[in-house]
């Protein structure tokens, strides 16, 4: 076993509930509220459906179930499933580093694997953490160089799944090993026309986990040096291995802290630009406008405004990870909404003369202050000459200007409500909150179920 298989599994199999600080188990808990609307948001959504109807031809033994549904199926595709509805309106969590993602796509691996095998609420909280530990941990120090972030995905998920199983050290170890081995997916599923696999690729990376976590407990091995070794995962990506420090507990702070939370349904570059645009449309107009210059770090640009389909996107997926369509958007619409990327919106002649008027470019400043800030500034030009400018390091969400557990709760009702209607979302955040007191997951699951339609 590397030394980096040791020390993930070590950590891993070690971490208890009671080394768990308090900011750290309400954050879980914050996170998961954040999570499930998100969830709960998707269950309309086309590959939600897609994942459902192959998830339902696998029976699991044990059964784990599919958010929003009485149907059971296998962890491993309980978790994928999942994890596609949590990641289809790309407004669950992020985490900004040297290789930035989204962790809170592995709770559906910690849910379906706590499902299937009975787990309770305080196991449920500690395999999160641990999970988002690996995943943060590795985001600090490992730049992605054209891989997706389901790399980082899938070896948290295979920690935080092995936890649930009452993995050993060893055990855990092979998990990982397998997990990454066989999960490292490439960065062009986010480039050009996004697809739909772009809100499912780490769905797959966290299926990967389970799986490999469910291998391992019955005793499947996987290469002792998968990080380390020749041919591994540091020689692929062209790095030295990393010198891990201390993770969480201990006195030492949990990563998932310092996760931000978005304020809209659209790619964490976008929620500056799109912030800015609905306070400065209180002053003008969007009849007008003469022109709008955005000016941000050099990451936003390259992920949401340096190829020609994020200037006239024709899908969801690139909508979302679009500014200069977000940004018209919001001016004619005054709000950035799921009903935004609806395909009619979407492909609205309307919104283009407003794009047309936009520039997007690299601010080398913000660049350097990315990503502990994300600063953002819009300047609008009006037709009658005036100027109008807006300005932020620290968006509504991010770690820095944290939502409170009420606008979390708000997000969370915008989300759900239509699916779970108002008694339903009341019974979630009550089976949330007091996590830590559940046996099971049944009633959270239970209050996750659709409410029926007249």
């Amino acid at each position: 076993m590397d030394a980096t298989t040791e020390f993930l599994s070590d950590y891993a199999h070690r971490l208890a509930y009671a080394d768990l600080s308090p900011d750290a188990v309400h954050q879980v808990k914050r996170t998961l509220v954040d999570t499930l609307g998100c969830a709960a948001g998707a269950f309309d959504g086309e590959p939600a459906a897609i994942a459902l109807r192959v998830a339902s031809r696998v029976q699991g033994d044990p059964p784990a179930r599919i958010l929003g549904s009485s149907q059971t199926t296998s962890t491993d595709f309980a978790a994928f499933a999942n994890t596609v509805l949590v990641r289809y309106l790309d407004c669950n969590d992020t985490y900004a580093a040297r290789g930035t993602g989204h962790p809170s796509d592995m709770i559906p691996a910690v849910l379906a694997a706590g499902d299937g095998h009975g787990a309770g609420g305080r196991a449920v909280i500690t395999a999160i953490a641990a999970a988002y530990e690996v995943f943060c941990r590795f985001a600090d120090r490992i730049p992605l160089k054209g891989w997706d972030q389901g790399m980082f995905a899938a070896i948290g998920a295979a920690c935080g799944a092995g936890k649930i199983l009452g993995l050993d050290q060893a055990a855990i170890g092979n998990a990982i090993s397998i997990a990454i081995t066989s999960g490292v997916p490439l960065g062009v599923t986010r480039i050009g026309e996004l697809s739909m696999w772009k809100g499912c690729a780490t769905a797959a990376a966290i299926r990967t986990g389970v799986f490999a976590a469910e291998l391992a407990a019955e005793g499947m091995t996987g290469p002792g040096h998968p990080f380390e070794g020749r041919d591994g995962l540091w020689q692929h990506l062209a790095v030295d291995a990393p010198k891990w420090e201390r993770f969480g507990g201990g006195g030492e702070p949990f990563s998932i802290i310092s996760t931000s939370f978005k304020a809209y349904p659209a790619v964490v570059h976008t929620q500056g630009p799109i912030g800015l645009v609905l306070e400065l449309r209180q002053q003008v107009a969007a009849a007008q406008i003469e022109s709008v210059r955005v000016a941000t770090y050099g990451e936003a640009v390259r992920r949401t405004a340096a190829e020609a389909e994020k200037w006239d996107p024709a899908t969801r997926e690139t909508a979302d990870h679009s500014i200069p369509y977000l940004v018209a958007a919001a001016f004619a619409d005054g709000a950035v909404t799921p009903a935004t990327f609806a395909p009619s919106r979407i492909q609205d002649p309307a919104l283009r003369p407003l794009i047309k008027k936009l520039t997007v470019v690299e601010e080398p400043e913000f660049t350097r202050r990315y990503p502990a800030e994300a600063c953002t500034r819009v300047e609008v030009t009006t037709t009658d000459g005036r100027q109008v400018v807006a300005e932020t390091s620290h968006p509504k969400g991010h770690r820095r200007n944290p939502l409170t557990d009420g606008e979390v709760e708000l997000k969370f009702r915008g989300l759900a409500s239509e699916a779970l209607g108002a008694k339903g979302c009341d019974r979630v955040l009550a089976e949330v909150w007091n996590l830590e007191k559940a046996a099971t997951l049944d009633g959270l699951f239970k209050s996750l179920q659709r409410a029926p339609t007249m």
